[in-house]
Order: C-alpha cells, then sequence, then structure tokens
C-alpha cells in the first residue's frame, strides 16, 4: 500500500487531475529550487511534494470564477 492513499490525498483537493497538476508543479520548484543550492538530495521531489500535501503543509486555493 502506498503511503499516503490516493484517498487521503483527495481530501486535501478534491479533482484527481488537479492533483496530479499540482504536484508536478510543485515537484518541479523543489527540483529548480535544489539545483538552484547546488544541493543533492536523497528524497525524490515527487515523493516530497506528495508529503507536504498529504500533511497540509501546502495549502491550495482555488480562484471562484473556475
Amino acid at each position: 500500500m502506498l503511503y499516503p492513499s490516493l484517498q487521503s490525498l483527495l481530501k486535501q483537493v478534491n479533482s484527481r487531475y488537479l492533483l496530479v497538476n499540482i504536484i508536478a508543479r510543485r515537484s518541479r520548484d523543489i527540483s529548480n529550487a535544489a539545483l538552484e543550492r547546488e544541493e543533492i538530495t536523497d528524497e525524490k521531489a515527487v515523493s516530497r511534494a506528495i508529503e507536504e500535501i498529504a500533511s497540509g503543509d501546502l495549502r491550495i486555493t482555488i480562484p471562484e470564477e473556475l
């Protein structure tokens, strides 16, 4: 079983499509920041982004006009 589960992530973000886009964007930001600092990490950027969403550290705000 994967941790965190898809169901727990969907409690934070109610759309699978939006969830994938948020994870991709955040992982790119993490990777780019590590490259700028010339930092090598053992943890994958995608895993870190998923953990941030699951723990609630990353807040998602969706505009009302969508």
